[in-house]
């Protein structure tokens, strides 16, 4: 469907007389776009680091679009930033939606930023048609959703829910030395002391009703099934694993086969096993990866005596993924006996896998059905903010369709069309969440 024709139609059903939004992906294009060029990287890459110059550049572009849009905005200790469309019950807890606006390395334009700009566009459609909400609208952009400075995946929404701690702030240094209490007050943002940070930074009980992510889908289904709206019901987490074995190395012709401790092959053989322990799960939503193999000394002439693994493991059921993680640490253990290795593990981080609110899974889908726009029920695979957000309010996610599943790569893409279908949906649904009236009509609840 064009984005005219979806423009055009009513808001949501049981919303009488409620005018039409005029929502533009091309828009949304643009800003993304302007945004994009904030970047460590000639464009069409995308690097955005967590509070160097171009994540302040890109910060206060979001912090631009937000004026614009009549939002009023405050920011928190960790650099979230909000931006609040006030209701007529300010005492409600809020409606929230948003996503991040930091790139790894080498990125693309649209994964987080379309969560953050196109909300901002939602929001600002939502206010122009003359929409009162109940609750009170938010869009927030998230601090450092990626790992890329600390090693650590999603430090605002973690501070948020509670569940980022004083110790991993503490042992969690950027490759400078720098702690991120030091990097945040050399910023503006930040606390006297890491305990002032992390009370500070918790969402209070209430502040918020529901929480609503738009992203691309970074996976192929929607685009290869010609679906337009992903509505997600469940938010895969990540255990993940470094395993280290450690042999006596020596020259490789001197060293004979029967007196060899082989570190690199007992990593071989444990990656192996990481894809055996994930199949034997007879599970589709379990995968297991063996991100990182390395090897010392590196040398064609000499055995490996130190072998290092960064294992993932994910899945929607966390009993099951758990007990594919101890599976595999017992194959660690096996293996380095056998072999005559030493070895070691240690769990980088080991997150609950979140279910999505029914509630919010119908209000996007009867969105999308208003907008007469296909859907898709299915699993995120990918990391998100998300994740932490259903520990502060009930969540739910919404994708739009990305090229090849293409992300993280300058070549991500997805069509301003797709994006004006996403953004419409979301103020759809932000709107019925948040219950409301339409100045000039009689007073409909969403």
């Amino acid at each position: 469907m064009g984005l005219f024709l979806a423009g055009v139609l009513a808001l949501a059903s049981g919303a009488r007389g409620a005018p039409a939004l005029n929502i533009d992906g091309n828009k949304v294009v643009e800003q993304l776009t302007k945004l994009a060029t904030f970047t460590d990287h000639p464009n069409p890459a995308v690097t955005r680091i967590l509070f160097t110059p171009n994540d302040m550049l890109g910060r206060g572009y979001v912090k631009e679009l937000m004026t614009d849009a009549g939002l009023t905005i405050r920011e928190d200790v960790m650099g979230n930033i909000y931006g609040r469309f006030e209701g007529s019950d300010p005492s409600a807890g809020a409606v929230l939606t948003g996503s991040h606006c930091d790139a790894i390395p080498l990125a693309g334009m649209y994964d987080g930023t379309l969560g953050v700009i196109g909300a901002i566009e939602s929001l600002s459609a939502l206010k122009k048609a003359g929409f009162k909400p109940k609750r009170s609208l938010e869009v927030m952009m998230f601090t450092s959703e990626e790992p890329t400075r600390y090693g650590l995946s999603c430090l605002g929404s973690r501070a948020m829910a509670g569940v980022l701690t004083e110790e991993t702030l503490l042992h969690k240094l950027d490759e400078n030395g720098t702690s991120f209490l030091e990097a945040a007050n050399a910023v503006g943002y930040g606390a006297a002391s890491n305990p002032a940070l992390l009370e500070a930074a918790i969402v209070p009980k209430g502040r918020y009703s529901h929480f609503v992510e738009l992203h691309i889908e970074q996976g192929p289904l929607l685009e290869a099934e010609k679906v337009d709206i992903g509505i997600v019901t469940a938010i895969a987490a990540p255990a993940a694993l470094e395993v280290e074995f450690h042999g006596d190395g020596g020259h490789a012709g001197a060293l004979l086969m029967p007196f060899r401790n082989d570190a690199g092959l007992a990593a071989a053989e444990l990656a192996l096993a990481v894809e055996k322990h994930t199949l034997d799960s007879g599970a589709v939503d379990s995968v297991g990866t063996t991100g990182v193999f390395e090897i010392a000394p590196g040398a064609v002439n000499s055995v490996p005596r130190d072998a290092r693994l960064g294992i993932d493991i994910r899945d929607i059921d966390q009993a099951r993924r758990d007990k594919i993680v101890e599976s595999v640490k017992a194959s660690a253990e096996e293996i380095a006996k056998r072999r005559k290795v030493r070895f070691s593990i240690k769990m980088m981080n080991q997150d609950p896998p979140a279910t999505c609110a029914d509630e919010i899974i119908d209000a996007v889908s009867e969105a999308a059905e208003t907008l007469n726009l296909s859907t898709k029920k299915m699993v995120s695979r990918a990391y998100h903010d998300s994740l932490f957000m259903a520990k502060v309010a009930p969540t739910a996610m919404v994708f739009i369709p990305c090229h090849n599943g293409w992300s993280h790569r300058p070549d991500e893409f997805s069509s301003a069309n797709d994006i004006g279908n996403g953004v419409h949906v979301l103020a759809v649904t932000m709107a019925k969440l948040s219950g409301g009236e339409w100045s000039g009509t009689d007073k409909s609840e969403l």
